[in-house]
């Protein structure tokens, strides 16, 4: 099989290749087996990150663990094959960045209540979202340098793209959507923010006199922001058959060496994540709130979305927890609660993304001075919203933030991270949980609507129980 038809075209010239493709193939029909019987996503998420990983090393010990996997033949024709898959369902992630961004915004801002009241829970409850965001974005950062995410990684030739440093005032003027169609088709995304949000601000202005004449835009916004979010759940349910692809594919192609990586990422991301949790219990003690009296509040909550890995799943008991345990109102604890199980998640928004944009930076040369560092959290500031807090989407949110620093060509390199997202997935929830249920306590007790009398109910009965007993 040495003619350019097999080699060239085909990519397939040992039986190696076919035997692994085969395996592959066995192996989403098991998956597929494990749907049928209704085995949880959760589940098959974690079976495929195992599944994957032992794959790709069975494919480096029948090739001998070479020390560049891709010298050898069937080896690099592996790679092209798997990659089929795990670079397919990449693109179609990418395929949703503008138009769920695009959508998402606008309906974010025409949904914003006219109430004075509402404007004060809106804008303190955006306000903590966002500052709690950009905390985490900040330590994503730092912990991605200190860790040296990506520093050490071998990229094969061609994937290497350094970036010129521009002056600041070039990059701001280069956010500025001058023609937002073209932004759209570059998958500029913060042109198309701003362009969205003016859209939305333009809705919400009309709809007061033009209430009737405007009403199928506002119809037309929700029902394609549905639409969207549908066809994210169906490339989303995908996931466990990319992740056998991606993780095989990424091991077999990079080496041993790349498994260090994984761990590092591992590592340091939820390290970020335990710094975040302690920063949110600061943040309720500043306001006056005792922070373990708070956890003993919330943490079915916090069990629920950690072990389900999604916000908007664990909303109900979220919302619960909120008005029985920690004396919140129904409204604001279902404003707050909805709003943040959509956006400014603290977790998918910010360490997340500023981890895997350092990693990758570090791997293509990009060097990450002080006008990086400002973009790319003035980026994830206006990107945390409008990503649905579903299994999956903050893989979503990366590759917004990754296009919108100018590093979306690199999208694929992230694929080493895609595959360990069950694992990263449980901490990124539960992080994000708790910064909208940190939110929801911090704005309702600004507001005077936190009844601390249900907040402590516990140590007061404790102490009742004491007193009756003397």
């Amino acid at each position: 099989m040495d003619s350019a038809f097999f080699t060239d075209f085909l990519f397939f010239t040992e039986i190696k290749t076919g035997v692994f493709i085969a395996i592959l193939m066995g192996l989403f029909y098991f998956l597929r087996q494990l749907e049928k019987k209704g085995i949880s996503f959760s589940t098959r998420m974690l079976m495929s990150t195992g599944i994957g990983l032992a794959l790709g090393l069975v494919i480096l010990l029948v090739g001998g663990f070479p020390y560049t996997p891709s010298d050898v033949r069937f080896i690099a024709e592996i790679n092209v094959w798997y990659g089929l898959i795990a670079e397919g369902f990449m693109s179609l992630l990418r395929m949703l960045v503008v138009p769920l961004v695009l959508i998402s915004i606008i309906r974010v801002i025409i949904n914003m209540e006219q109430n004075v009241n509402l404007q004060k829970l809106t804008f303190r409850t955006l306000g903590t979202l966002i500052v709690t965001t950009v905390i985490g974005a900040i330590i994503g950062i730092s912990l991605g340098q200190v860790f040296q995410l990506g520093v050490n990684v071998d990229l094969v030739e061609g994937d290497l793209a350094i970036r010129e440093v521009e002056p600041i005032v070039t990059t701001i003027l280069g956010l500025l959507p001058a023609n937002p169609f073209a932004s759209m088709a570059s998958g500029a995304v913060v042109p198309i923010i701003i362009f969205a949000s003016f859209i939305g601000m333009a809705i919400k202005r009309q709809a007061k006199k033009h209430q009737e004449t405007i009403k199928p835009i506002l119809d037309l916004i929700e029902a394609g922001y549905q639409v969207i979010i549908g066809i994210a759940m169906i490339i989303i349910q995908w996931m466990p058959y990319a992740v056998i692809a991606l993780l095989a594919n990424v091991i077999a192609s990079r080496g041993i060496a790349v498994i260090g990586e994984v761990f590092g990422f591992t590592a340091a991301f939820y390290l970020g994540t335990l710094i975040m949790f302690i920063i949110h219990l600061i943040i309720l003690g500043l306001v006056g709130l005792n922070p373990v009296q708070y956890i003993r509040n919330v943490m079915d909550a916090l069990v629920l979305a950690f072990t389900s890995r999604s916000s908007l799943g664990t909303l109900p008991v979220s919302i619960e927890k909120l008005t029985t345990k920690a004396g919140l109102n129904q409204g604001t604890a279902t404003f707050v609660g909805s709003l943040g199980a959509n956006g400014g998640m603290n977790g998918s928004a910010g360490i997340y993304p500023a981890l895997v944009t350092v990693m990758i930076a570090n791997m293509v040369g990009t060097p990450i001075d002080f006008t990086f560092i400002v973009m790319l959290l003035l980026v994830i500031a206006l990107s945390s919203f409008g990503i649905a807090g579903l299994p999956g989407a903050a893989t979503l949110s990366v590759s917004i933030v990754l296009a919108a620093m100018g590093l979306g060509e690199f999208f694929p390199l992230m694929a080493i991270v895609v595959a360990i997202d069950p694992i990263l997935d449980m901490g990124r929830t539960l992080i994000n949980v708790n910064g909208t249920l940190t939110t929801a306590v911090v704005v309702g007790k600004s507001l005077n609507q936190i009844d601390e009398k249900v907040f402590y109910a516990k140590d007061e009965t404790s102490a009742v129980k004491k007193k009756v007993t003397v």
